[in-house]
């Protein structure tokens, strides 16, 4: 029935219309940055392509007098670092503790509560607490990260594992396979899948605990150099700077949508999962 609901556009058109809002978005900008720099030359709210040009070009490609370092990649180094190392240790922890209350009950009724209420802790909150306790260096920002993905992940796998079909337990302990093998060989393989969503959906979160980190206490990083210049109205390094983080949480998103398809394609079977 060729109702507007029932029309799938060809690859090309949905190229087409995937990109259109971005070149809207970018001849708004241009319009609205040409007019005030009109009225204006020194603006500093909106900076046209050439002068955001330029501050990339003095950032990315031009050594830095003082340390000898290109300022815009040390930046990118330290976040990725940060928030690598924090993700990471966040979808361990959630694995094994989300399975481990899922699959035995005993733990669940035992660990459960407190992994509730951690998870409802605002971490921006106790942020000046992890300050105070682990120093303005790397441990507390990576903590921070940590603090506020690794029980959303663990409830998540905790559910993940409650929801597998009570027969395939029933089955394997029929033939003989202990509570270990259980989890190793019927549970593990079918929440991994899941794993890696979770940390796709935790990436926002993890960068916005990053950035705020780096706000606050940082010697380098992308969230740092934000804040840091903009007391001079720099929107000709903010604007790159945050669109520069958003394409490397998109990168990062696609490395792990694509590793899932790769290492689990009978999970993506079905459309709705992808």
């Amino acid at each position: 029935m060729k109702r507007l609901m029932n029309l799938t556009p060809s690859k090309p058109l949905s190229f087409f219309l995937g990109l259109l809002p971005f070149v809207v978005a970018l001849f708004i900008y241009w319009n609205a940055s040409n007019e005030r720099l009109a009225e204006n030359p020194n603006d500093k709210l909106l900076p046209s392509f050439t002068q955001i040009s330029n501050a990339i070009e003095r950032l990315a490609f031009t050594e830095n007098k003082r340390t000898g370092k290109y300022i815009f990649w040390e930046d990118t180094g330290a976040s990725l670092y940060r928030i690598s190392l924090g993700i990471l240790i966040s979808a361990t922890a959630g694995l094994l503790l989300g399975l481990l209350n899922g699959l035995i009950p005993l733990a669940r009724a035992n660990l459960s509560p407190i992994i509730v209420i951690i998870s409802l802790i605002p971490p921006m909150a106790i942020l000046p607490i992890l300050f105070i306790s682990f120093g303005l260096g790397e441990l507390a920002k990576v903590i921070l990260i940590i603090i506020g993905t690794a029980p959303i992940i663990m409830r998540d796998m905790q559910v993940r594992v409650m929801q597998l079909p009570r027969e395939q337990l029933i089955k394997a302990q029929t033939l003989g396979a202990s509570t270990w093998l259980v989890a190793l060989r019927v549970v593990l393989p079918q929440i991994l899948p899941r794993l890696l969503a979770s940390m796709r959906l935790s990436l926002g979160a993890a960068w916005l605990f990053l950035i705020a980190a780096e706000a606050i206490a940082a010697q380098e990083g992308l969230g740092y150099r934000i804040f840091l210049v903009r007391r001079y109205l720099s929107m000709d390094i903010i604007f790159p700077y945050v669109i520069w983080i958003t394409l490397l949480a998109f990168l990062m998103d696609y490395l792990l949508k694509k590793t899932s398809h790769v290492a689990f394609p009978w999970y993506h079977a079905n459309d709705n999962n992808k």
